[in-house]
């Protein structure tokens, strides 16, 4: 073992000759023992702590009998001398800078998915929401750019080297960990690895129990910060010391909620949401269990296509109850806000709730992406886009966000900008159907409906749950002269109508390619009625341009009352 003598830092690694933090020359043995001897790394120098006069000297070497001239010896000293000195230099140069510059603050991080080592798959929603509750405790340090869970994510199960994911993410540090489970006893190993180097900055082994799973997730996030050289604020410190629960129970039943619930599919979702109320039955001032009812409440109205009057109303609700519990909750503010203008259509009450969250946490994909959704809805283009891109520098990897980019830039009536856009998608997800849905979009603005069967056809393939793609497909077809099989599409979903919800919104879309004006409005005075979600984009989707001379579609923007 070894010590600084000014900071009083122990090193356990004996190969090291100088602080890490401050340059000083180590000593050994542990901070509590008195000075004594330091240890330098260069051949030949030794410094025993005693005085000079007490110093060993190197033998004297004797003259022989090809003894040199008295003023070669002189020279001879001096170029010894000089060469030396020079040597001197050099080293100590070299390890002046490996060793006595300051350490380098790191800005940037990438929390990595901690890997489930416990051997089983009931563990994984430990290691993915540990992960998840990491990456949320660091984004709150102002100066220290956290990159987000979904383009983290994206690299889970592969096996990526660091510089590939520093150069991908733009990100100077990576952070590891994996988590073993035995029983009620839980072992996290971290480590912090330079992304350019590939050096391991720091490791750490955490030994807890399951019932102290908040103090660990406290001691990590600490440690983490500590290690990372970031100049923490006050405001930083305490909310990095923040807890939104001490009951481990409800912890452990928030993660398991939020690991079915972003799956983003009906079953799991509903899954998502029964955890999130026992999460709230075990402790019902947990704000952020709140929040993830309100997410998981909102999206399967959305993507389940579930009846909005259904679950929109529960969706407001728990933000509010959120908020009523912790009003510094950044996306309790974006999920009041999501579910105020797509449901209300209170639009700005939504937009006052949107910047409160972006004031609260500026540095949140998920928030940036609601205002550029309220943006893009009420005509406001450059900034909708502006705020989409703000959020895909934040989350590069969140295949969503840019779907919806695409989505924005075709409401904004740039489809060729928009397909540019789609297709970094699929250079990332070949598969991803909300990207091919957009590109289905696209290319009915542009007129190139063969294409525009194509990639609608592509998305029902890949997903069956929404009505949009087989109403792009119904326009699609109606506009390429397919009227028979775009007619027998919109059969099939006035018939699935009378079963479960169905959009109102994608019946008349079908309606309207087919020039059934009448019929088409009427399917959206009937989507006004069931507050369908999609009605949000009758102001700004070129498809429904045709319609804008009708009286009765002018009463529906006045009823939405668009800004």
């Amino acid at each position: 073992m070894k010590r600084c003598p000014e900071c009083r830092r122990d090193y356990y690694d004996d190969t090291l000759s100088f602080c890490l933090d401050d340059g000083t020359a180590l000593l050994d043995g542990p901070a509590s023992d008195q000075p004594a001897t330091a240890i330098l790394s260069e051949p030949g120098a030794i410094a025993t702590g005693l005085p000079d006069s007490e110093s060993p000297t190197r033998p004297q070497i004797n003259a022989t009998e090809h003894q040199a001239p008295p003023g070669s010896v002189v020279s001879r000293q001096r170029l010894l001398a000089g060469i030396g000195l020079a040597t001197l230099l050099l080293v100590g140069g070299f390890f002046g800078y490996r060793y006595f510059a300051p350490a380098k603050q790191i800005e940037s991080i990438a929390v990595m998915p901690f890997v489930n080592d416990s051997g089983s798959s009931d563990v994984e929603y430990l290691s993915d929401g540990m992960t998840e509750t990491l990456i949320g405790s660091l984004k709150q340090i102002a100066k220290l750019n956290v990159k987000a869970r979904s383009s983290v994510f994206r690299y889970k199960g592969k096996d990526t080297d660091a510089k590939t994911i520093g150069r991908e993410l733009n990100v100077q540090a990576i952070l590891n960990g994996r988590i073993v489970q035995r029983g009620q006893d839980l072992i996290l190993y971290v480590e912090l690895v330079d992304a350019q180097t590939e050096n391991s900055l720091w490791k750490e082994t955490y030994n807890k129990t399951i019932t102290n799973l908040v103090a660990l997730q406290n001691d990590v996030a600490r440690d983490v910060a500590e290690n990372l050289k970031v100049k923490l604020t006050g405001a930083d410190q305490q909310k990095l010391a923040k807890n939104f629960t001490v009951n481990a129970e409800a912890y452990q039943l928030y993660l398991r909620g939020r690991y079915h619930a972003l799956k983003l599919t009906p079953p799991e979702l509903l899954k998502g949401i029964s955890y999130f109320q026992q999460a709230i039955g075990s402790d019902p001032n947990y704000a952020l269990a709140y929040v993830g009812l309100s997410d998981a409440y909102r999206s399967i109205s959305i993507v389940g296509e579930m009846p909005p009057t259904e679950y929109l109303p529960k969706s407001k609700a728990a933000a509010q109850k959120a908020i009523e519990l912790d009003d510094t909750l950044a996306e309790a503010h974006a999920a009041l806000g999501f579910s105020i203008f797509r449901y209300d259509w209170g639009w700005s009450e939504a937009e006052k709730e949107c910047k409160r969250a972006l004031e609260l946490d500026p540095n949140s994909a998920d928030v940036h992406q609601v205002y550029a959704h309220l943006l893009s809805n009420t005509g406001r283009h450059t900034a909708a886009l502006a705020e989409i891109k703000r959020a895909r520098e934040i989350d590069p990897l969140n295949l969503r966000i840019g779907a919806l980019e695409g989505q924005f830039l075709i409401h904004a009536d740039k489809p060729d900008e928009a397909l540019a856009s789609l297709r970094k998608i699929f250079e990332l997800d070949p598969d991803y159907y909300v990207a091919h849905m957009f590109a289905a979009s696209a290319y009915i603005d542009k007129g190139m409906f063969a294409e525009a069967v194509s990639e609608a056809r592509r998305t029902r393939e890949l997903s069956d749950v929404s009505s949009l793609p087989t109403a792009f497909l119904g326009y699609a077809l109606s506009k390429s002269g397919k009227q028979a099989e775009a007619r027998s599409l919109l059969d099939k979903l006035l018939k699935l109508s009378s079963e479960r919800y169905v959009s109102p919104y994608a019946i008349a879309l079908i309606y309207n390619g087919l020039n059934e004006r009448d019929e088409a409005v009427a399917w959206l005075e009937r989507g006004l009625e069931k507050r369908d979600v999609r009605m949000t984009y009758l102001k700004v989707e070129p498809k429904w341009n045709s319609l804008r001379d009708h009286p009765r579609f002018q009463e529906i923007l006045k009823k939405i009352g668009f800004p």
